[in-house]
């Protein structure tokens, strides 16, 4: 039987907490941050937490 790998670049962009759910961070904070608002940079440098219906789907990628 083999064995399910760790999807390495899901891996590194989600996070399991301890009660179980998925973190994650927001999009669009790269690059072309001159014409966003400073309200809307400062809520995208926050974490975010996957919904219940995609969350079993990345645990699977991350194996936690």
């Amino acid at each position: 039987m083999g064995k399910v790998k760790t999807h390495k670049a899901s891996a590194k962009r989600f996070s399991v907490t301890g009660t179980g759910k998925v973190k994650m961070n927001h999009c669009h904070h790269r690059h072309n941050l001159g014409l966003k608002t400073q309200k809307r940079k400062r809520h995208l440098r926050s974490g975010a937490i996957m919904s219940e219906a995609m969350a079993p789907n990345i645990r699977v990628l991350i194996q936690k």
